[in-house]
């Protein structure tokens, strides 16, 4: 996503094996998880010669809430979270409430963030050349 993110001004559509050759993961694993990414309206692509990927809106209008919810389902830290539980102490477990509160932060933060946000994260450390 930050690779679609660094080249989303430049209007150029990304194909797989360069985002992983600049990344230094497998293609086969881009393939994986493209398919949620693009299910949830993330990016958008096209096939054939000049294909490839993209973001599908500006990379300050995504956060990275929206990319890990997507990728990793629900940020539940304990099961006992979700809302069809079948726990007989979901109304006084004290540890429950704990990570319900460790869940609100974890949300907060990754809401606070947006894919440019990780792009700058990038450039302060100088591992990116371009900008967006």
């Amino acid at each position: 996503m930050i690779q679609l993110a660094l080249f989303y001004e430049k209007e150029d559509l990304l194909l797989l094996k360069e985002v992983a050759d600049k990344e230094g993961i497998s293609e086969k694993y881009l393939t994986q998880i493209i398919i949620p990414l693009k299910s949830r309206g993330l990016i958008t692509s096209r096939r054939g010669s000049g294909g490839g990927y993209r973001l599908s809106r500006h990379p300050s209008k995504i956060t990275v809430r929206e990319v890990v919810e997507t990728l990793e389902g629900g940020l539940l830290p304990v099961d006992c979270l979700a809302e069809n539980t079948s726990c007989s102490r979901v109304s006084f477990c004290i540890a429950r409430k704990v990570w319900q509160r460790v869940r609100e932060k974890m949300v907060e933060a990754l809401e606070e963030l947006t894919l440019e946000d990780l792009v700058r994260m990038r450039m302060e450390e100088g591992q990116v050349e371009y900008s967006i």
